[in-house]
């Protein structure tokens, strides 16, 4: 498989895996309860703060990252550490002509963040890229590389604009590319299907005392392995080159099936059914412009610019989830994805859960803000300090939230501070095992303070002073802080 090389990709490319943890600090919730999530922070980190509780567990995934057109402000600020990629750090990307590195910065800064991503889809699980002319061929190498070519699915055409720019000198770009990939593609791989548009059910032109129906082909001469003669109602006879057997034909036309034309050809009659939908297409021209979007943005007095219409992202996420499922943006901008999944939960009953990540600082004015105008409940998280430093727990962390952390990367669940009563190192109980977390020494007095009763006992502590044989008997097990600590 062909491969994309560039400055600086051997730094990157296994740099995901080095990103430090983070804690993520809880600032505060709106609307009530939810498991809607906006984190306020640089996303690869933020990424990476995801892993314990989301790996594996996020069935859509949207992005829409800077475009690189030479235009932009994006920075490249992630800390790899590398005198080639340090040099790079806080500049700027410029112009074509002024800095002609700046596809390999854009590479560097896409490649790190598209691994995390893999590992929080779900097995069955899809990710939709935006992108235009600039990056989308780099883009689509890279994929293949992480996602593996074998899972592309597509590359979805989007008209984002409603006219056409006649001062362009060459040709006006009024399109630009969604790539989309799968988890895992297998032949049992299957989206779902969307609603009939008013223009496909125009295709249903023909009636009869069944319905309406279109006519499928059965002749093609390009496709076609049969030789067979076939004879109309009206005795009208033809040879035909057709995709379908002679038996088929005839079986169907006996059940009333087949539509003559008054020149003697057959047609498979397939009915509309509503409630069946259909099968996505790779050209998006319905789904809202970007005027659209700007529309929506006045309306809702929220100042951003290059944002997309809800409809199209609807679209994709009505493609690759169920009503239950989990959305990520690691790029919000200003909320189009929240936007979009409140929107599809209000229609259809959905109970969807988003994901958003904003490095910016208008991450709580606007992309937080957007989603409290339109009724979203959320709660919203600054990207905190590493728990790690040295190999060694951070002494500013808070030991509470280094509990949720132990705590999710035993279960893969959420920690919730048990109301129980049992002593302070008391997380909660998973499959039968109650999980302790002491700083301090695990030893007969402090044993003494457990009051849970459970299946097994699973007690971290920084060191320990009761014997194996003891541990045995009582089903516990001593895990050190930090050594025993999963890393992420």
């Amino acid at each position: 498989m062909p491969t994309l090389n560039w400055l600086g990709k051997d730094k990157v490319v296994n740099y995901a895996a080095h990103v430090p943890y983070h804690v993520l600090n809880h600032r505060y919730n709106f609307g009530g309860a939810s498991q809607n999530k906006i984190i306020h922070g640089d996303n690869l980190t933020a990424l990476k703060s995801l892993l314990p509780l989301y790996e594996g567990k996020v069935k859509c995934i949207y992005i829409d990252p800077p475009y690189n057109t030479g235009n932009e402000g994006w920075v490249y600020n992630d800390n790899v550490n590398s005198p080639q990629i340090q040099k790079w750090l806080g500049q700027v990307v410029g112009r074509e002509g002024e800095d002609l590195t700046r596809h390999d910065k854009w590479l560097c800064m896409m490649y790190p963040r598209l691994k995390l991503l893999k590992r929080l889809l779900s097995d069955d699980g899809a990710i939709f890229i935006s992108i235009d002319d600039n990056e989308v061929f780099n883009l689509k190498l890279i994929c293949d590389e992480i996602f593996g070519a074998q899972n592309f699915v597509a590359s979805i055409h989007w008209r984002r604009s409603e006219s056409q720019n006649n001062t362009a000198k060459l040709i006006s770009i009024v399109g630009e590319y969604v790539l989309c990939y799968l988890k895992n593609k297998t032949s049992d791989s299957v989206f779902n299907k969307i609603n009939l548009t008013a223009k496909a059910i125009k295709e249903y032109r023909y009636k009869d005392e069944h319905g309406c129906f279109r006519r499928g082909t059965i002749s093609d001469n390009s496709r076609g392995k049969n030789l067979i003669e076939v004879v109309s109602p009206t005795g009208i006879k033809k040879t035909i080159k057709s995709i379908r057997t002679k038996e088929f034909i005839e079986a169907q036309d006996k059940r009333g099936l087949i539509y003559w034309t008054s020149s003697g050809m057959p047609y498979l009659k397939i009915y509309l059914d509503d409630s069946a939908g259909q099968v996505v297409n790779n050209w998006f021209d319905n789904v809202g412009v970007n005027e659209d979007a700007s529309e929506i943005l006045t309306v809702l007095n929220i100042p951003f610019e290059y944002s997309k219409p809800p409809a199209m992202i609807e679209k994709l996420i009505s493609m690759a989830t169920d009503k239950n499922s989990i959305v990520l943006d690691a790029f919000a901008g200003s909320g189009t994805t929240a936007h979009a999944v409140l929107n599809m939960n209000a229609s259809d009953g959905g109970d969807r859960k988003f994901i958003l990540i904003e490095m910016e600082d208008y991450a709580e004015t606007i992309t937080a803000e957007r989603v409290r105008r339109v009724g979203g409940s959320f709660d919203f998280y600054e990207l905190g300090e590493p728990l790690f430093i040295d190999d060694e727990l951070n002494e500013n962390i808070d030991v509470e939230d280094i509990r949720a952390y132990v705590w999710a990367t035993e279960t893969a669940t959420e920690y919730v501070k048990p109301d129980v009563e049992d002593c302070a190192a008391f997380m909660g109980v998973h499959n039968g095992e109650a999980f302790y977390f002491h700083m301090g020494t695990l030893d007969f007095d402090f044993l003494a303070t457990m009051r849970t009763r459970a299946d097994a006992y699973i007690i971290f502590a920084e060191s320990c002073a009761v014997d194996e044989e003891f541990l045995r008997k009582y089903k516990i097990e001593f895990r050190k802080i930090p050594r025993d600590i999963i890393r992420y």
